[in-house]
C-alpha cells in the first residue's frame, strides 16, 4: 500500500466520504441519490453524441466530423453526475469507478458496438503522479471486467504535458491537444476495432487526438466511450 493511500484511508477515518449530492456521510453517493440517476435516453447524433432530434448527422458533424467513428455516452454532463465526476477524479473517490463503469456496461448492453481492445485516454506521468491514479484508467479496468473485453492501458501514451481544457474554447482545446499522444503499442492494434474511455466528453478534441495516434497503425476503428457528454 502506497503513501497516497495509507493518507487517504486515514482521511477517511477522520472526514469519511459524503454523499456528492446531498451530503450525507459514509458514502459518495446515497440509495436516494443514486435513484435519481438515469441513463441518457433522449435522441442524439449518431456520430459525436451530442443531443439531435434530426435526421442524419447533425450539423456540426456534417461541416467537422470527428476522427472518432463516434462518441457514446450514457450521461449528460449535468446534475448529480457533474459531481460525481469531479469527486472522482480531484477528490480521491477512486472507490466510484465501479459503480460509474456498471452504469456505462449497462448503456453499452443496450447500444452495443463492435470492441476488441479497450484503451483509455492517459494522464501525462507528472500529473498523474500529483492526482495519484488515472480515472479514465480505472474506468477502463472496472468497465473491460464487466463486458469482458480486454484492456490496453499502456498502449496509448502522452508525450507531452498539456494545460488542463476546462477554460478552453473548441479550437484552443484542439491546438493544446494536437500531438500529445503516440501509441506505443501499435503492433498489437493493427486490424483492430478500439474503443477508447474518458470520463467526459467535451468538444471531443482529446479523443480525436487519440484517435490520430491510434489511427496511425492501421486499426479498424475507433470509437469513443465516456461516462459523460457535454450538452
Amino acid at each position: 500500500m502506497g503513501i497516497r493511500q495509507l493518507y487517504r484511508g486515514f482521511l477517511d477515518l477522520i472526514l469519511p466520504p459524503r454523499c456528492v449530492v446531498c451530503g450525507k456521510v459514509e458514502t459518495w453517493l446515497c440509495e436516494s441519490c443514486l435513484d435519481r440517476l438515469s441513463l441518457l435516453t433522449e435522441p442524439v447524433c449518431p456520430k459525436c453524441g451530442r443531443l439531435w432530434k434530426g435526421p442524419g448527422l447533425c450539423a456540426q458533424c456534417r461541416d467537422h466530423p470527428p476522427l472518432v467513428d463516434s462518441i457514446r455516452a450514457p450521461f449528460l454532463y449535468q446534475g448529480p453526475i457533474r459531481e460525481l465526476i469531479y469527486a472522482f477524479k480531484y477528490r480521491g473517490a477512486q472507490d466510484l469507478a465501479s459503480l460509474l463503469a456498471q452504469y456505462m456496461a449497462e448503456f453499452w448492453r443496450r447500444f452495443p458496438e463492435e470492441v476488441d481492445v479497450i484503451v483509455p485516454v492517459p494522464l501525462h506521468p507528472d500529473r498523474e503522479r500529483q492526482r495519484g491514479y488515472n480515472q479514465a484508467a480505472l474506468l477502463a479496468e472496472a468497465l473491460g471486467r464487466l463486458i469482458e473485453r480486454p484492456v490496453a492501458l499502456e498502449a496509448l501514451v502522452r508525450v507531452r504535458p498539456t494545460r488542463s481544457q476546462t477554460k478552453l474554447n473548441a479550437i484552443e482545446r484542439r491546438r493544446n491537444v494536437a500531438d500529445a499522444f503516440a501509441c506505443v503499442r501499435g503492433e498489437d492494434m493493427g486490424g483492430r476495432d478500439i474503443m477508447v474511455v474518458d470520463d467526459v466528453a467535451t468538444t471531443g478534441a482529446t479523443l480525436d487526438a487519440c484517435a490520430v495516434a491510434l489511427l496511425a497503425w492501421d486499426v479498424h476503428s475507433v470509437r469513443a466511450f465516456t461516462l459523460a457528454r457535454a450538452v
